[in-house]
């Protein structure tokens, strides 16, 4: 496995912070975040946010959620895997 920790929350309390590595050879980019509250959660299940599609969050994935401070660290992971050829524009493929 080939993951690379590319940024941790700075301002984030506790020691938990939410965290963003990128994996290369599943082409992922894996999310460490805090848990939604049971009210998000219950909005976030119960929403059909795009027609057609199932509501709800399937068992295999889960919902956290990250400060917007976070979103340099966001930008870079997704630079550097579009940069690896990990990912190419729809009207590319």
């Amino acid at each position: 496995m080939a993951l690379r920790f590319r940024g941790v929350d700075p301002d984030s309390p506790n020691g938990g912070s939410p965290t963003v590595w990128l994996e290369d050879e599943k082409a992922e980019i894996v999310i460490q975040g805090w848990l939604p509250g049971l009210e998000m959660y219950r909005v976030i299940s119960e929403t059909e946010w795009a027609p057609g599609h199932d509501i709800g969050v399937p068992d295999h994935e889960g919902v956290v959620r990250i400060p917007v401070r976070m979103i340099p660290f966001l930008r870079k992971v997704c630079d550097e895997a579009e940069r690896a050829g990990l990912w190419h524009p729809a009207e590319e493929c």
